[in-house]
């Protein structure tokens, strides 16, 4: 039994979620934030046997995209922040953990 952890997108997180419960996958579903750019994620957490590890990562890696997002950066000077150009940054996609699950129950 394998815990698959996936980071993904806030944007993402519904239709994820929806695709592995028609694939026949059970998740829970966490409001996380990030600590780059403070911006809202979802971790998702889905319990999976060994066999069926790469099912649930592809139904995650087709379901959560990757995009360019403009963020408004700041710099620090003696009298405070000030605005600054903003910046082109990568978001969405997912970071997915798998780990070993030495015990599992349902009860």
């Amino acid at each position: 039994m394998k815990l698959v952890i996936a980071v993904i997108n806030h944007d993402d997180a519904n239709l994820v979620i929806r695709n592995l419960s028609e694939a026949g996958f059970s998740s829970t579903k966490l409001a996380t934030t990030g600590g780059f750019l403070m911006a809202g994620n979802m971790t998702i957490l889905v319990g999976a046997p060994d066999e069926k590890v790469d099912e649930v990562i592809a139904v995650i890696k087709k379901y959560s995209h990757s995009r360019k997002q403009m963020i408004p950066t700041t710099s620090e000077l003696s009298y405070g922040y000030y605005p600054t150009m903003p910046v082109e940054v990568t978001v969405g996609g997912a970071i997915i953990f798998v780990v070993d699950v030495d015990r599992f129950e349902r009860v």
